[in-house]
């Protein structure tokens, strides 16, 4: 770029003119800004040389365009129409989501699956798409094909190709899933010193059993046939692998093979698995009470032996989390905040049919708070249900206030008989009581009980995963075949 500078009547004018050659060859030139009249500008530059300025200006822009930095100025005129059916509107929100697609490599685990199936359409395409409209826009697989042709780059694939991709990459769900976890250690640290398992399921609108699609006990208690789905997850709430069973699998049965995955394909030798209490059968913690595995697992303290049960309620022999004292929990100033905030614990070995684990029974006075508010709550709607005549038995869940209501048949002489009416179960609160802000946790590991409870306290980032995935990316309910 240069300065011109051109003479028109009173007024001495300057430009910033850049010479270009035009479609045909020729040389030309054109003004990229008008910067205006020497006279005006000698008010407004406070006696600096209007040319030295214009010329320092250039300079500037010449550098600015040289290093890709320059602005752009482009010229709208509104007098032009946009042409009918013409796509003008794009969306580029997927480019950030396409560079981590792109980092962990999964561009490149497909070219590898369409070298060993040798099919023709775009699975890169196909599963990017869907990966970035699930995010942004969730819904079905059709409606992530329409919502793609808004992107900057088309899609290239129909939608029985989309559905074609599918069966693909079900087939290589292990192996994408292998390689993406390598990929990811490039990028980020995985802390899988820890490993936590969950099992959640997907309900289908339709009513027809088929294939994994079995009926089953529903999370959302849903009279809808089901599948599972195991997902292991790291320390960090980073999915590792998951795995699709029928809806009528024991859940307790899925999470051994899936361990195996984790061996053979991931590399993941060393394992610590945490699980709730649902998960922690007898075989799957003998099977992780190994030198190569261990595990960490939620224990309801109600279905404990007498004697262990004893134990765990018991007043005395507890401790807190840096102090130095054993406390007694009968005694305890609960008008202290840390005292009232803090969990208190204690731990003993047991054998249980030959398996030696540490029982750690933890007590929380704003946990025990909490479930008596709950309860009282729940009392509160039995004892309506009761008055009004709609009291009803059933519901042994610990949300349903259906299990505080008992029945008695009676004759006016007070003798057995058909005539029915409801009251409070007494000694079922009483029961419950027992327990308010006690919890339990088992493991094989020798580390110390505060270490323990800290690692089970992230079993929460797991199900905050399904939280995410039904709720944010609306996987439920599943309408594929």
């Amino acid at each position: 770029m240069k300065l011109s500078i051109k003479k028109s009547g009173r007024f001495t004018y300057l430009y910033a003119v850049k010479g270009f050659r035009d479609d045909r060859g020729v040389s030309t030139s054109k003004v990229v800004k008008k910067f205006g009249t020497i006279e005006e500008l000698k008010e407004s530059l406070d006696g600096e040389d209007p040319v030295e300025w214009a010329r320092a200006q250039v300079e500037e822009m010449t550098a600015q365009e040289k290093s890709g930095k320059q602005e752009v100025v482009v010229k709208y005129k509104p007098s032009v129409r946009l042409k009918k059916d013409e796509q003008h509107s794009f969306n580029g929100g997927y480019l950030f989501l396409q560079k981590i697609y792109h980092e962990l490599g999964l561009d490149r685990i497909c070219a590898r699956i369409a070298d060993k199936h040798k099919f023709e359409f775009d699975l890169d395409g196909i599963l990017s798409r869907l990966i970035y409209t699930r995010i942004m826009y969730p819904g079905s697989k059709r409606s992530s094909l329409e919502e793609s042709r808004r992107y900057i780059e088309q899609p290239g694939s129909d939608l029985h190709e989309i559905y074609r991709a599918l069966s693909v990459l079900s087939g290589e769900s292990d192996f994408i899933q292998s390689r993406a976890y390598r990929n990811s250690k490039k990028i980020i640290t995985r802390k899988s010193g820890v490993i936590y398992y969950d099992v959640t399921n997907y309900y289908f609108e339709s009513e027809q059993e088929n294939g994994l699609r079995q009926y089953g006990l529903s999370k959302e208690h849903r009279p809808n046939p089901i599948v599972q789905m195991g997902l292991f997850m790291d320390m960090e709430g980073m999915p590792l692998a998951f795995d699709i069973n029928p809806g009528n699998t024991s859940e307790q049965l899925t999470m051994l093979p899936l361990e195996k995955k984790l061996t053979d394909n991931f590399k993941i030798s060393r394992l610590v698995v945490c699980t709730d209490a649902g998960l922690s059968s007898y075989d799957n913690r003998k099977a992780n009470d190994t030198a190569e595995r261990s595990f960490i697992t939620v224990q309801s303290l109600k279905k404990l032996k007498g004697h262990l049960q004893e134990w765990s309620l018991q007043p005395e022999g507890w401790h807190m989390k840096g102090s130095g004292k054993i406390f007694d929990i009968s005694q305890l100033d609960e008008e202290d905040k840390e005292i009232y905030n803090a969990t208190f614990h204690k731990s003993r070995w047991i054998n249980e049919n030959g398996l030696e684990q540490k029982l750690i029974a933890t007590f929380s006075p704003k946990y025990r708070d909490y479930l008596r508010y709950i309860r009282h709550r729940q009392l509160e709607r039995a004892g309506k249900a009761i008055e009004k005549g709609t009291a009803k038995l059933g519901g042994k869940r610990s949300t349903d206030y259906r299990r505080f209501i008992s029945q008695t048949s009676y004759t006016p002489d007070g003798e057995l008989a058909p005539l029915t009416s409801y009251t409070l179960d007494r000694e079922m609160v009483g029961q419950e009581e027992r327990f308010d802000g006690y919890y339990g946790v088992c493991t094989d590991l020798l580390d110390e009980d505060t270490a323990i409870l800290k690692y089970n306290g992230l079993r929460w980032k797991v199900e905050d995963c399904f939280r995410v995935m039904k709720t944010d990316f609306e996987a439920r309910p599943v309408f594929l075949q």
